[in-house]
């Protein structure tokens, strides 16, 4: 849900628009293409959302060369960041990732059905991210591994 939030927001602002597949567009890449880049734009003016609560990885069921924008959210059951919202994104990345910085990650998928679909995830994420945070909180904090509210907390 929020990866769609972020599509109709970039959408609005930017100028990349939704690429609006002949099938559903969660099974194609890219989310959004460049304004006037024709039906099939290439990787450098693809722009795919993705959504994670987990810091650093990136996930995909492909494997495309394009730009990625990548939303960091947590879920704030207390509300401690901000009163009356309960989901907070607290970052957000933009980075190129070519075919090479995917690796195969082996999922449960099978001819007899049931488990995942293929994956891929980005190799060293945190070091491919590192400097590309286009936004990011000041009260968020990751600690084990998990954003979290700063509460005053120095680090």
């Amino acid at each position: 849900m929020v990866r769609h939030f972020g599509i109709n927001a970039v959408d609005c602002v930017s100028t990349y628009e939704k690429y609006r597949h002949s099938r559903l567009s969660r099974r194609h890449f890219p989310d959004l293409r460049r304004r006037g880049s024709g039906p099939n734009p290439s990787p450098n003016e693809s722009l795919e959302s993705k959504a994670s609560k987990r810091p650093w990885a990136i996930q995909s069921h492909y494997d495309h060369p394009g730009w990625y924008i990548v939303w960091r959210y947590l879920v704030d059951q207390t509300e401690t960041l901000e009163p009356g919202r309960p989901v907070v994104i607290w970052r957000v990345d933009v980075v190129f990732l070519d075919k090479s910085d995917w690796k195969y990650e082996k999922s449960g998928a099978g001819a007899a059905g049931g488990g995942r679909t293929h994956t891929f995830g980005v190799k060293n994420a945190a070091m491919k991210l590192r400097g590309h945070a286009v936004y990011q909180r000041q009260d968020v904090i990751v600690r084990d591994g998990k954003p979290i509210p700063r509460n005053g907390v120095d680090s």
